[in-house]
């Protein structure tokens, strides 16, 4: 198959390659529902080392730099207690962490959450940390401009391989929240 962004040795429907996908982003795409076929999440196969997005796009193409996304995981900090989301932002932006963030969470203070938290409660790699498999009560803040896409570029919740979701599907997410200037 032909991936519907860029140019990939290997690309496959996601449904057809569990296999490849960390557990909860396998388990997610196996119980799929919402109005985005599961079978339009597409898998390409990438090299794990080219993982990090600056070098990922010196090997596949620059001009997927206005294709993919970053996801984050961030943590909100409000009277002692914490809340963890996931923000997906346009991989030329960054993260309205102060701002956005902050007030989407009603945290007094949120900062990015340190890896060792973000990989064990996502059970994903650091580096591939991706929207789709987070935990079901996490919200996930999404970049409208990213829905605004037809394909966007992500993590596939390992360092090797990413997934081309159709940009509609985010919204679909379980707890997705869509904000104008999260990236910025």
């Amino acid at each position: 198959m032909r991936a519907p962004i860029g140019d990939f040795d290997r690309a496959m429907p996601a449904p057809g390659c569990l296999d490849e996908l960390t557990r909860p982003v396998a388990d997610a795409v196996r119980h799929w529902s919402g109005g985005v076929p599961a079978d339009q999440i597409v898998y390409i196969d990438t090299e794990p080392e080219w993982a990090d997005t600056a070098v990922f796009l010196e090997h596949y193409g620059k001009e997927l730099l206005d294709r993919s996304a970053n996801c984050v995981v961030v943590a909100g900090k409000r009277g002692g207690e914490t809340t963890l989301a996931a923000c997906v932002v346009l991989s030329a932006t960054r993260v309205d962490v102060n701002g956005a963030v902050r007030r989407q969470l009603a945290a007094r203070k949120a900062s990015f959450a340190p890896m060792e938290v973000a990989t064990g409660e996502t059970g994903m790699e650091y580096g591939g940390i991706t929207p789709i498999g987070l935990p079901a009560d996490w919200p996930v803040l999404i970049d409208s401009a990213v829905v605004d896409l037809p394909y966007v570029l992500v993590g596939s919740g390992r360092r090797r391989g990413k997934l081309l979701v159709p940009g509609k599907a985010f919204a679909q997410l379980p707890n997705a929240v869509v904000l104008e200037g999260l990236g910025v």
